[in-house]
């Protein structure tokens, strides 16, 4: 045997650990003969091995070392240092090869004991329990992480998937960009893939709707606290009848209108004498820019005693800023009047006025409504009566029904454009700084075209209106100057117009041109989200609905033709859908139509054409 051997304690039949398993020497010269734990014979340098006993061994296999009292030893080492011979006595009660592989797997385990054969740490008691609690906590993790896989894999999922799930869910609600479960079941990193995912394992179910999520919509009501009502003189119009005309469903009414002989009356919620500018509210609703209207919730814009204090019709009287006006006979607005009120309200649904046209007020209404829109039509106003729907979401189950064409939904909407018009003219003739509304309307031939197909095109062409400090034309309308003042519950310029109205009525100091175009592009900013919010949930509803009604047929009208597939408007869901048409298939044919499969996460709807109308 070489000194260098001499020195290691190495020689024929020791003990030697060889990349983490077990060996026999065999044999010592240049190199050491050894065999391995499997039987495998190798030839190796002293310096790649470490002598955990001097032998004799015979079978590197056959090491098997009796019951140790681990802690025992530990306590009794009390946090100080051993070596691999000492431990395995204390340990196992005798130094020998199977027990000084023993106590070499402890020492490799890292938890009682760490450091090298001839210099081993103890670790105090207190520190192995915590270590212990971690590394079966971390064994559990891991344990769930793959049962979680191996199910997700499958199809399915338990409720205590919870976290892993929720992962997945923040992915589909655009809350983050990456997730190690959708890397790890190889399933794309997008939202779109995260919702298949989730409706896969059934952890989500079509009533699920992440869109709001994903445009960073706000979900919650305002919580903040609104005065009381100040105590200050208004114009009494209690003695006049006042009618707030809506869906029969609605619950936040903001507008009325009556008649006092030839003037119209068109009487708002006075938010603005709740929410001055910069109050706690008001900057609520401008981070807010309009109530979030969801086919299965509603999120308002102001804190949710604004419609009980300020809804018209909810009291016996209501506080109100009245819009007085006069019609002439060319339906031009004049003789404006505004002036906070106290009015008393009679709420009617479309329906209910529809039946009652011909009798008065609904009836002299209802002219000034036809005189104001054709004077309207004569300034080049674009009108686009496009088919609409509503859908509600109720108890999970999808309700969409078109809206019927009454009457009584221009007169409203005319009354509205008038008091916009008269606010606009109010404020341009006093200099008082406004959110004016605009739209640029390029030349066309025909802004009323008969047929969908005409109106669909017309409509793509229409530029978004605008919000300015500076006054301008409403082509879309046809007016020369125009505000919306109308929806000060649910429009964060609207409310703007009426503290501006307010101030300037009780002589009070008004927002300047800056401070208006500071409000205007906030709150432009935050409406955005909003109306991306409701427009793709109600597609995602829409979609809900189909995938609840698998075998839906109905109608729909070819709107615009670029074969092979042309956009259908269908018209009993209110949905634009790309369908395979016949070649010789006109613009404005109806086409009967069949459901073939619906792609929730992608918002599609996949339709047959059986027949044409």
């Amino acid at each position: 045997m070489t000194l260098r051997y001499v020195e290691m304690n190495i020689s024929p039949n020791s003990l030697v650990l060889y990349k983490a398993g077990p060996a026999r020497v065999v044999t010592i010269d240049e190199k050491l003969a050894i065999v391995l734990e499997d039987g495998r014979s190798l030839r190796v340098r002293p310096k790649d091995v470490i002598l955990l006993h001097p032998g004799p061994l015979a079978d590197p296999s056959d090491l098997r070392a009796p019951p140790g009292e681990v802690e025992a030893a530990c306590e009794l080492l009390d946090g100080g240092q051993t070596t691999l011979s000492e431990l395995a006595e204390l340990v196992y009660g005798a130094y020998t090869p199977a027990t000084a592989w023993a106590a070499w797997r402890l020492l490799e385990e890292g938890l009682y004991f760490r450091g090298s054969p001839d210099a081993i740490n103890v670790r105090p008691l207190a520190e192995v329990a915590r270590e212990r609690a971690a590394r079966e906590a971390k064994e559990a993790e891991r344990q769930a992480w793959s049962g979680f896989l191996d199910r997700a894999r499958a199809g399915r999922c338990l409720p205590q998937d919870g976290p892993y799930l929720q992962e997945i869910a923040e992915v589909a609600r655009g809350q983050r960009e990456q997730s190690r479960v959708l890397q790890a079941l190889d399933w794309d990193q997008n939202p779109q893939s995260a919702h298949a995912l989730l409706l896969r394992l059934g952890y989500w179910d079509d009533t699920a709707n992440p869109y709001p999520y994903r445009v960073g919509a706000t979900l919650l009501a305002p919580t903040v606290e609104l005065p009381v009502l100040p105590r200050e003189e208004r114009l009494d119009l209690t003695g006049l009848a006042a009618y707030a005309i809506d869906d029969a469903d609605s619950l936040d009414p903001d507008d009325a209108i009556g008649l006092d002989g030839d003037r119209l009356w068109v009487h708002v919620a006075d938010a603005a004498a709740l929410v001055p500018p910069d109050s706690p509210a008001d900057l609520e609703a401008r981070a807010r820019g309009a109530t979030l209207y969801l086919p299965e919730s509603t999120v308002p814009m102001l804190p949710e005693t604004a419609v009980d204090r300020l809804g018209l019709g909810l009291g016996e009287v209501s506080p109100a800023l009245s819009f007085g006006l006069t019609l002439t006979s060319e339906g031009r607005v004049s003789a404006v009047e505004i002036a906070p009120s106290w009015i008393r309200v009679q709420r009617l649904s479309y329906e209910a006025v529809e039946a009652r046209l011909d009798e008065a007020p609904f009836r002299d209404l209802y002219q000034l409504a036809e005189r104001h829109q054709a004077r309207r039509r004569a300034g080049g106003a674009v009108f686009i009566d496009w088919p609409e729907v509503k859908i509600a979401v109720v108890a999970g189950r999808v309700q969409i029904k078109p809206l019927a064409r009454l009457r009584s939904r221009m007169l409203v909407t005319e009354a509205m454009v008038m008091a916009g018009e008269a606010a606009a003219r109010f404020a341009l003739e006093r200099g008082l700084p406004f959110p004016y509304t605009t739209q640029a309307v390029a030349e066309v031939a025909n802004r009323a075209p008969a047929g969908l197909a005409a109106l669909y095109a017309l409509r793509r062409s229409l530029r978004p209106r605008q919000y300015s400090s500076q006054p301008g034309s409403h082509g879309g309308l046809g007016l020369a100057v125009y505000a919306q003042v109308t929806s000060p519950l649910r429009r964060y310029l609207d409310l703007v117009a009426h503290q501006q109205l307010r101030a300037f009525l009780r002589g009070g100091e008004v927002l300047d041109a800056q401070a208006i175009v500071t409000r205007v592009g906030a709150a432009e900013a935050a409406a955005l989200s909003v109306r991306r919010a409701e427009r793709l949930s109600r597609e995602h509803w829409t979609l809900a609905y189909l995938r609840q009604h698998p075998d839906w047929r109905g109608q729909g009208v070819l709107i615009e033709k670029r074969l092979p597939r042309g956009t259908v408007l269908v018209l009993d869901l209110g949905l634009e859908a790309r369908v395979k048409v016949p070649e010789d298939a006109a613009p404005d044919s109806v086409l009967s139509l069949r459901l073939l499969g619906t792609d929730l996460p992608e918002r599609e709807a996949r339709f047959k054409v059986e027949r044409r109308g």
